[in-house]
């Protein structure tokens, strides 16, 4: 059987030479790759696909997690597998919840990533050990649970901006940006911003 596969990712370098890599085996077959998450959706319902090789990070507002999640409420939805550079806690949680089959980083071998192809299209789990190990030791070791917007206010927290550039980038009040700082320290236990980042990364909720 044919597995028929989308390659989503932003780099056109990348996208040929995984194209050259599933060309080498038969039964794998690209029957298209876009560039961005929205084409991603549309190019695995056109194309019927069985398989998407997903990157997480587009350079724009919409990302593989969301591209994931839109593929994986088609009416007949393709297995999505995440093939990325990022390995954090909340990378891996956030692809998983969305409904992606396996998780790879774009250094695994070959010969793994096109098992995984053929595991996911099977309907089966294709985690790289390394990643299947970090969700096993989350599962043991539940860690604080933050929103998504607790994340985001974070994340530009960890880039250094203030709670004003905060606010205009996720176009919301300062004072709501001070709330969900406040919820974030409590839920880590600290009492001050930098604090909070540096137990975040500690924690692999933030890069």
């Amino acid at each position: 059987m044919t597995v028929r596969v989308v390659i989503a990712d932003d780099h056109p370098v990348v996208r040929a030479g995984l194209r050259a890599l599933l060309a080498t085996e038969a039964e794998l077959e690209v029957v298209a790759d876009a560039g961005t998450p929205e084409d991603a959706v549309v190019m695995a319902t056109e194309h019927s696909a069985d398989v998407v090789l997903m990157d997480l990070q587009f350079g724009g507002t919409s990302t593989g997690v969301d591209a994931t999640r839109a593929i994986r409420s088609l009416p007949r939805p393709p297995a999505v597998l995440v093939l990325t550079n990022y390995d954090t806690d909340a990378d891996i949680l956030a692809a998983v919840e969305a409904g992606a089959r396996g998780y790879l980083l774009k250094d695994a071998p070959p010969e793994e990533l096109l098992a995984a192809v053929r595991a996911a299209a099977a309907g089966e789990s294709a985690l790289a050990p390394t990643i299947a190990g970090r969700l096993l030791e989350r599962i043991r070791a539940p860690r604080p649970t933050l929103t998504a917007r607790e994340l985001d206010v974070l994340s530009w927290a960890a880039e250094g901006l203030s709670n004003a550039a905060i606010a205009a980038e996720l176009f919301v009040t300062e004072a709501t940006v001070k709330t969900h700082l406040g919820h974030v320290y409590e839920k880590l236990g600290v009492s001050s911003r930098s604090a909070a980042v540096a137990a975040a990364r500690a924690q692999g909720l933030v890069r």
